[in-house]
């Protein structure tokens, strides 16, 4: 039957005038299905892996109706946070959009192009330095829980004395003194070698003045850490902040050289941070993936990563509780 409709349809598109030329482009079933794609198949959210040189690398888009007629989104590319696309371009099946400079060294737009196809979207890359790269991405699971959590035993994370149960990114610059778990200078991020789904976690840290890191959850939601004006509006990139995505209601910082905490609870997409003992995201949904994240499979488990990137930061407990 899947084949009579496809051999009938093919037909319509002849008597609808598409070329010969266009027709014989879309003889396979993919082709098919992107030369008859509908806009409102491209709406919603995206888990997109880009092939960087044959390394994957995550990146994450959202595809919204904007009144009757206009799709607008949000993306996140291999680094940085979600930006804003003012116009996503939909013809025949295929789409675009392009967005300006963030992090990236180049000064050209970031341009996407691709289409829909039976098992997701694909499509190319150029970046901001005129380099091309393929990706590939599927609908991003909604992470829906149908029961209350179950919680488990405390697991601390960090001994106190050395970097069991952890692994780094490159070279280790991490160190263990005194019982503070430290990163002296910008180097390797630090990730358990265990993975978690839904859990509670307990962090104490100390920044100096102008301190940048963070820590991940599953390896892909970045809460904030950041040497934040206490006085400053709250943004989605400053203290406490869901990177990119959600905002502290307050700024609760302590400020450079003072031990601080974050409890951060993580169900699903709803996370919940209270900051020095202040709730400041209230089980809110995070929609996506932060820039730097370890891939973009949503629906795995993964392990916690602490940002080490950036700028010098300490550590003195680290403590998880995860579900049953």
């Amino acid at each position: 039957m899947r084949k009579k409709i496809f051999l009938f349809s093919v037909g319509c598109l002849l008597l609808a005038g598409l070329s010969e030329k266009a027709l014989a482009a879309a003889t396979t079933n993919r082709d098919y299905i992107s030369l008859t794609a509908e806009p409102k198949e491209l709406i919603g959210r995206w888990d997109i892996t880009v092939d960087i040189n044959g390394k994957p690398a995550p990146a994450w888009l959202e595809v919204k109706l904007s009144g009757v007629k206009t799709l607008v989104g949000y993306f996140v590319s291999t680094a940085g946070s979600a930006r804003p696309v003012a116009e996503v371009k939909f013809a025949n099946g295929k789409f675009s959009f392009e967005i300006p400079p963030q992090w990236e060294s180049g000064t050209a737009n970031l341009v996407i192009e691709g289409n829909l196809t039976d098992a997701g979207i694909q499509g190319t890359m150029l970046d901001c330095n005129g380099k091309q790269y393929s990706w590939k991405g599927v609908k991003a699971p909604y992470l829906k829980r149908t029961a209350a959590p179950a919680w488990g035993k405390p697991i601390n994370l960090f001994n106190g004395k050395d970097l069991a149960g952890w692994k780094t990114t490159g070279q280790n610059q991490w160190v263990v003194k005194n019982g503070i778990l430290t990163s002296p200078r910008p180097g390797s991020n630090l990730i358990t070698e265990q993975k978690y789904n839904d859990f509670k976690l307990h962090v104490e840290f100390k920044y100096a003045k102008g301190g940048n890191s963070g820590v991940y959850l599953r390896g892909r939601y970045e809460v904030q850490i950041e040497d934040s004006n206490k006085d400053a509006h709250p943004n989605s990139v400053l203290f406490g902040g869901i990177y990119g995505f959600l905002t502290a209601n307050e700024m609760v910082t302590l400020g450079p050289d003072e031990w601080q905490s974050y409890d951060i609870t993580l169900v699903g997409r709803l996370v919940t941070v209270v900051a020095n003992g202040k709730t400041i995201i209230s089980n809110q949904e995070i929609p996506g993936i932060t820039g730097g994240a370890l891939d973009s499979n949503e629906g795995e488990p993964g392990p916690i990563y602490l940002q080490g990137d950036h700028a010098p930061i300490e550590f003195r407990k680290i403590v998880i509780t995860p579900t049953k």
